[in-house]
């Protein structure tokens, strides 16, 4: 092609990934001059909205946020409140939390593999393209989501915005007959899921890798979803309680959400690749078994192979919500109690997209004065531009159309879930 020394690659609406947002790239010569993120979805003002609610409101109120991964909301909430309130949430509970966040992982995941992301792969302009030539392969992840969402629905009461989670557990426990024939279904997700790494790990991917410092929860003994202590790959070790001392929030002018970096490290980067990287070890013996089939070691330095490494998260959450199932004892209540009182609480889980923080001042009435939230896909945002500015740098020889395509399927490597990540309250923008 003939080289322009100016070239802009402008994409007003991007595809396949939750919520609104656009990509603007600006190329002088041979120099990437300017990349942006730019989340355009107005502000959501949720944190506002928890101003003056009683403690036990967040989990319903932020669950809210998002239809994709409502149990991660309620999980973060839930886990901040108890710790404002000096309480502490384990045993059957908590193993009952842990499988009802299996079923969001399940759901979420297939969703992302097969109808946001395998389509790059494998040159569709979406999965219903897919699905007119691999109809077996998209009903795979159909019944593989289906799976996932039914896990929820059966433990939260819905499988979207569940309503059987409270502060303290739940409105009620399944009795053991109840959970007997979803163990059935997990059974046979199981080979679905097995099947989805073989497939995915079939995929061409592009050859390219990053630095940036991984973060993520880890908790002794196993693969950290529903709790767990900060790490990262550059060696910081820290509670969750001392997660604002570590993760700087910034606003920048093309974004409603906020920028992340982490205290004297920079950017950084959460997710599945990083929890992968941090965790891969205490994935059960089967997940490592296909993690390592499909060419995953150690760690994961190539966004591409993000996709392999969900379907390897996929099979464990199957996995795990079967031995869950299989080891469920009901417990005497379904929640304990977790009385009104001043103070404040830090929470944080493992959302689908990567570490979910919360954190909640309470008076000493048990109303919200004060709330915040630091989703994943903010946290990404300094990542992902940094990740498109490196790939675009390596590939100028491309003409305008494919280098966009294939600007949109890396962000699409991230699986960001933008309406997740507008919730600030001041923006102010200037245009030139």
């Amino acid at each position: 092609m003939t080289h322009r020394p100016d070239r802009l690659l402008d994409v007003r609406g991007l595809a396949r990934v939750e919520g609104e947002g656009a990509m603007y790239v600006r190329v002088r010569g041979d120099r990437v001059e300017d990349v942006r993120l730019e989340i355009y979805e107005p502000p959501r003002f949720f944190e506002a909205f928890l101003r003056g609610r009683r403690h036990t409101e967040p989990p319903d109120i932020t669950a809210r946020i998002c239809g994709i991964c409502p149990v991660a909301y309620q999980m973060s909430a839930c886990a901040a409140i108890e710790d404002a309130c000096g309480v502490t949430v384990a045993g059957p509970i908590g193993e009952l939390r842990r499988l009802l966040y299996c079923g969001e992982w399940i759901e979420s995941h297939t969703l992302h593999i097969y109808l946001l992301h395998a389509p790059d792969f494998l040159g569709y302009p979406g999965a219903i393209e897919l699905a007119r030539d691999r109809r077996d392969v998209v009903e795979r992840g159909l019944a593989l989501k289906k799976t996932g969402n039914d896990l929820v629905e059966l433990l939260g009461g819905r499988a979207i915005h569940p309503v059987n989670v409270r502060v303290g557990g739940f409105y009620r426990a399944p009795a053991p007959a109840e959970l007997a024939p979803m163990r059935e279904r997990l059974r046979h997700a199981l080979d679905r899921a097995l099947a989805t790494v073989e497939w995915v790990a079939g995929f061409d991917f592009p050859d390219f890798t990053h630095d940036h410092e991984l973060l993520a929860l880890t908790t002794p003994g196993r693969y950290a979803i529903e709790a767990g202590t900060v790490a990262t790959t550059g060696g910081l070790r820290f509670p969750v309680q001392a997660f604002e001392d570590h993760v700087i929030e910034q606003q920048v002018p093309h974004s409603t959400a906020l920028h992340a970096r982490l205290s004297g490290h920079g950017r950084y980067l959460t997710g599945p690749v990083a929890r992968y990287t941090l965790n891969g070890p205490l994935l059960s013996p089967l997940a490592r078994q296909a993690a390592a089939a499909a060419g995953l070691g150690a760690d994961c330095r190539n966004p591409y192979r993000s996709v392999v490494v969900r379907a390897v998260e996929t099979v464990y959450a199957v996995e795990e919500a079967i031995r869950l199932i299989d080891e469920y004892e009901p417990p005497a209540r379904p929640y304990i109690e977790v009385p009104a009182g001043a103070g404040v609480g830090r929470g944080a889980t493992e959302a689908p997209r990567g570490t979910l923080f919360h954190r909640y001042e309470l008076d000493r009435d048990g109303l919200v004065t004060s709330a915040r939230i630091v989703p994943p896909t903010s946290q990404n945002q300094a990542a992902i531009e940094d990740d498109l500015a490196r790939f675009v740098a390596s590939r100028l020889d491309l003409d305008d159309d494919v280098l966009t395509a294939r600007c949109e399927q890396a962000i699409r490597n991230y699986d960001p879930c933008i309406s997740c990540a507008t919730h600030f309250l001041d923006l102010s923008i200037e245009r030139s």
